[in-house]
């Protein structure tokens, strides 16, 4: 019978995740896990067999909390479809802005991942598919309710809105990571929300 583990194996994972969205994969190295984590390699790679692995959970995690928050706002029942999507818009600005200034990060890990590292790693893409959709079928339900609410424009049709709203929110976290002022991210949000308004 082994040993039980000395350590909370999700405590590292959010270390590992800290690491790795500041630096990238390619710019994270085993030395650098081992520093956050306070693993030593051996302990670091009997338990998460790889870095690429480590990685995948690191990821795994950063989209779980991201994604759960937001599905929660979309999924707001008490609010018109029009004001879930604001309360979302707002969200990322927030923490576009928070990220930018304290973050462990620079900008938002999904799409960094997305534009570095997922054309080449079929796993990678495939978890980030997934949380894709998953947001996609959030916005496409807030959509559906405002428009029957009144308070999303009845042409606005739900599967390129849902699009629409992936672009701008990617957009806003892009321009934060450039250096927008949030009033600028704020008025970028203000507009995507109009653009909807019944």
């Amino acid at each position: 019978m082994g040993r039980p583990r000395g350590f909370d194996e999700e405590q590292v994972v959010r270390a590992a995740r800290d690491v790795f969205w500041e630096k990238g994969f390619d710019g994270t190295s085993t030395a650098d896990l081992c520093a956050a984590t306070g693993l030593n390699r051996s302990s670091l790679y009997n338990t998460f067999r790889s870095k690429e692995h480590l990685f995948l959970r690191a990821l795994a995690r950063y989209t779980t909390d991201t994604t759960d928050g937001q599905v929660e706002l979309l999924d707001d029942d008490g609010l018109s479809g029009l004001d879930r999507i604001r309360a979302l818009l707002a969200r990322i600005v927030d923490d576009a802005v928070r990220i930018r200034e304290e973050g462990p990060g620079s900008g938002c890990f999904v799409v960094n991942t997305t534009t570095s590292f997922a054309a080449h790693d079929p796993a990678v893409a495939r978890l980030l598919g997934t949380d894709r959709d998953r947001r996609l079928a959030s916005l496409r339900t807030a959509v559906l309710a405002g428009r029957a609410d009144g308070s999303v424009h009845p042409d606005r049709e739900p599967e390129a809105t849902a699009w629409y709203l992936v672009s701008v929110i990617s957009g806003i976290r892009v321009a934060g990571q450039s250096g927008a002022r949030r009033e600028v991210l704020e008025s970028v949000a203000g507009t995507a929300v109009e653009a909807l308004r019944a």
